[in-house]
């Protein structure tokens, strides 16, 4: 972002407070919205906590091209016809901000993911019957004994949510750990006296920023979503010296969710094979959480333990 004064950046903000309108301003206001999302047909919808999504009104296109064009005009980016993606945080709260614009789609679309007013421990997700005590038991475990933990779900499940609980119990059964976070959007809540939170930017990927974390002196490493090459990155880190780690991935199961870590680790590296990466993998992830959306509810869906690769298949021990 260029240098601008204080000034300039409040007008700004007051002008995408404006173009907001009163549907999104309330919604950002609101703690049970997760998520607020404009089709191209100019519907609104809004998803809250433990519900689903709905339509609550129209947002006309002229006010989501202004507003996308605020946003862009903040960070001192181009959203237009040539650069139709724009991906930032909304400036008014820090929540995950995605626009789409023509001709990508006939009329302009967002979402903006709220970041979590406040942590969920272990104990809100057993008392919200999202998980059981024996499972809440077993991950406290696992994170007590230093196991790497890989949070998988589908799309908008509560990964994110789900791994600030997992951080939260980190921070209890290791107070005087350093935790370095990497993540692409700042989601991730931390209250550890000795961490240290990492966002990528567009001259510094999250592979960098994963190598430039074991400069750090890390006791334990997180990442918010592992999405591509960064996956080799974690698993080398997490299999030298580096244990008790957190990351989160997009699967629907555990098993689905190595085979997809193979996958980004192949992207990366052209030449990887797979049985060298599958052992890897078998060796650094010790602890798989699935999380899933149940008839409209979240619940944690299968627990497995990973107990190694036989060089055909991965062998879980599944729990739960």
């Amino acid at each position: 972002m260029s240098m601008r004064n204080g000034e300039a950046l409040q007008r700004i903000l007051e002008k995408l407070r404006r173009e907001a309108g009163p549907k999104v301003m309330a919604s950002l206001s609101d703690p049970t919205v997760v998520e607020v999302l404009l089709n191209p047909d100019r519907n609104l919808w809004v998803e809250r906590l433990g519900g689903d999504m709905r339509c609550e009104g129209m947002f006309e296109r002229t006010a989501a091209e202004n507003l996308i064009a605020t946003v862009a005009s903040y960070y001192s980016l181009i959203a237009n016809r040539d650069n139709p993606v724009l991906e930032c945080e909304f400036p008014l709260d820090g929540s995950r901000f995605e626009a789409i614009l023509p001709p990508v789609v006939e009329s302009p679309a967002f979402s903006i993911r709220k970041r979590a007013l406040r942590t969920h421990t272990l104990s809100d997700y057993v008392t919200d019957g999202i998980m059981t005590q024996s499972q809440a038991d077993r991950i406290r475990a696992a994170i007590n004994e230093r196991l790497n933990v890989l949070v998988v779900g589908g799309t908008s499940t509560g990964k994110t949510t789900l791994g600030n609980a997992l951080i939260d119990t980190m921070v209890d059964v290791s107070p005087d750990h350093r935790i370095v976070i990497i993540e692409d959007t700042r989601e991730i809540q931390c209250r550890a006296k000795n961490s240290v939170q990492m966002k990528t930017s567009e001259s510094k990927s999250m592979n960098q920023l994963l190598r430039a974390t074991l400069r750090l002196r890390p006791d334990r490493i997180i990442v918010g979503e592992v999405r591509g090459g960064e996956a080799l990155s974690l698993l080398k880190a997490w299999n030298t010296g580096h244990p008790g780690g957190i990351a989160t991935l997009h699967a629907n199961n555990a098993r689905a969710g190595l085979i997809r870590l193979e996958q980004l680790i192949a992207e990366a590296v052209s030449d990887a094979g797979n049985r060298q990466m599958s052992s890897l993998i078998a060796e650094a992830v010790n602890l798989i959480v699935v999380i899933s959306k149940v008839a409209g509810s979240r619940k944690i869906t299968e627990i497995a333990q990973v107990k190694g690769f036989d060089g055909a298949n991965y062998l879980l021990e599944e729990r739960f």
